[in-house]
């Protein structure tokens, strides 16, 4: 007879790996990665139009913005590759200290060229930050649980959307704090938190891999840069250069025949592949991503106006305008929470993109009919709907196609979900800022003919303080709309017809947001409910070497019978 010790710490056959108290270790150090990642977005957004004029380049402050997009996105698939070859600690690791890093230097920059540089550096980390922590989120709980745990991840969010605001509006108004200039500690805010989210990373995420050596294909993520980086700084750009420009059409061509490449090298490489063409063959994740991007393209579309609406329209500050979305915050937490609940109880999913999709149209549909005189409850309300539909549709699809994605692909596939709406949202601020300024023109011209034919409007004109507006109009100059901090001075009759100009274009802009998610929502139906597993990542690769490790056994066994 042979005899077999078991480790009295061992678990048994089928047993989850972890507990509920080591899952939520682990997850301490991934809300902070994800916590710099979030409150950076916000905070900065808030403080850039200050930190632009400190730096005496506002005319340039859009390529910060886009060398940060650029680096995070491309960075995306290759840290979700890598960290399947090399494990998900020393990747998230890495995330943090290049993040940490570009902070610091973010934090030193004397011109806006350097700030975009350092932005750059940021992205790399970035795009790690998100996607791993989601990655290692799958490795450590099964598909059916998950969205218990995410959460915790919408509450970081929330968290960040209020506090980003705030802080970056406090730190940009200081002319000093510690002896360094108030702006400047919008970007070394982070350096503190990554150094701690860093020994916590270092010392709680400790889980097993086993390393698979694999070629890396450089080749692929070469050519997807050469693809995407055209491409994004199109969709930032085209806008002031012309989308019909020799520089706009050049670039597009670059991306094109840049992406092709990439398909090429992806169906040279096979398995070995930065992001392997035979997941597409899955329907789950080819779908999934699809409206992953859609998603990204509603949602970035309706993000972007909103504030834009609350400061020109309604007059409020940056920093107001920033808590006054909390409303949305709320929604995406509740829906998050609840559907994840729901998911974890009854082992159903699909319902809830379907009616998050079917929210968020009705709801930018809405949108369409916001005024310049609407109260203010009406787009706080509807803010309240389009983070439902967000939290009803967002984690939902990632953990379909995690759901659907083999063990050993789960840091492709989650990182794929990131990628994708992250493509949809930068294509949909661009095209939607592009739709808005494009039309804005022309509205507020018909506005203003209207506003002539009205005595209102002819009396303040007469107002001797507004001598020097009414002869710009009469002499037909042009009004800068890159700039339109001379409404808050200006006379409100004389600003009504900026303010229903400036509105009516961002109604359309919520319209054929609506259209895109009406998209979504019709695609969404296609996708297959597939069971969710009860076996985390770690556990179905435990699974599997069980299995292997068995087979093996019965070989000699069955080798010696015959």
């Amino acid at each position: 007879m042979s005899e077999t010790t078991t480790r009295a710490d061992a678990p048994p056959p089928g047993a989850a790996l972890l507990t509920h108290r080591q899952i939520l270790t682990i997850l301490s150090g991934l809300l902070l990665g994800m916590f710099l990642a979030a409150l950076d977005q916000m905070i900065v957004a808030t403080a850039m139009k200050t930190i632009a004029d400190e730096l005496h380049g506002q005319t340039l402050q859009a390529w910060a913005t886009t060398a940060y997009l650029i680096t995070a996105t491309i960075s995306t698939p290759l840290y979700g590759k890598l960290s399947d070859i090399y494990g998900r600690k020393p990747m998230y690791l890495t995330a943090i200290s290049l993040f940490l890093v570009g902070s610091l230097l973010c934090g030193i920059a004397d011109t806006m060229y350097e700030l975009a540089a350092f932005r750059a550096v940021q992205g790399l980390g970035a795009g790690g930050l998100m996607s791993l922590a989601m990655a290692i989120l799958a490795d450590i709980t099964s598909p059916r649980e998950r969205s218990r745990y995410a959460g915790y991840f919408m509450a970081v969010f929330g968290v960040s959307s209020v506090a980003g605001p705030v802080v970056g509006g406090l730190f940009a108004g200081m002319e000093s704090f510690l002896g360094t200039a108030g702006w400047r500690w919008v970007f070394l805010v982070n350096v503190p938190v990554a150094l701690i989210a860093l020994a916590v990373v270092a010392k709680v995420l400790n889980i097993p891999h086993k390393r698979v050596n694999h070629r890396i294909d450089f080749l692929g993520a070469g050519l997807l840069t050469v693809g995407l980086v055209p491409l994004l700084i199109v969709a930032e750009q085209g806008r002031e250069w012309g989308w019909a420009s020799p520089a706009t059409l050049a670039l597009c061509a670059v991306g094109v025949l840049g992406l092709a490449g990439f398909v090429w090298a992806e169906k040279r490489m096979g398995d070995e592949a930065l992001l392997p063409l035979r997941l597409f063959r899955r329907r789950t994740f080819s779908l999934g991503n699809a409206v992953n991007f859609l998603l990204g393209l509603g949602m970035f579309g309706g993000m972007v106006s909103l504030p834009l609406y609350l400061q020109i329209v309604k007059g409020y500050s940056a920093t107001e305008s920033g808590l006054m979305m909390l409303p949305m915050t709320l929604g995406i937490m509740t829906a998050a929470g609840t559907s994840g609940s729901i998911t974890a109880r009854t082992g159903r999913y699909k319902v809830f993109p379907v009616v998050g999709f079917g929210v968020m149209t009705a709801a930018l549909f809405a949108f369409g009919f916001v005024g310049t005189d609407t109260p203010l409850y009406a787009p706080l309300v509807l803010m309240f709907f389009l983070g439902i539909g967000v939290g009803l549709s967002m984690q939902t699809l990632l953990v379909a196609i995690q759901n659907d994605a083999e063990p050993r692909d789960m840091g492709v596939a989650t990182a794929s979900a990131t990628f994708f709406r992250q493509i949809g949202g930068t294509v949909g601020t661009a095209v939607f800022l592009s739709i808005l300024f494009s039309t804005v023109g022309d509205r507020i011209g018909d506005a203003l003919r209207a506003a002539f034919t009205r005595p209102d409007f002819q009396a303040a004109l007469a107002r001797p303080e507004n001598q020097a507006f009414a002869g710009a109009l009469q002499s037909g100059q042009g009004f800068d709309l890159d700039n339109t901090e001379f409404l808050s001075t200006l006379d409100p009759a004389l600003a009504r017809p900026f303010l229903d100009g400036f509105s009516g274009s961002i109604d359309l802009v919520f319209l054929v947001g609506s259209c895109v998610t009406l998209v979504g929502f019709a695609i969404i139906w296609f996708l297959r409910e597939l069971p969710l597993s009860n076996r985390s990542g770690l556990e179905r690769v435990k699974d599997g070497e069980d299995a292997a490790a068995a087979e093996d056994a019965e070989r000699p066994a069955s080798i010696a019978m015959h």
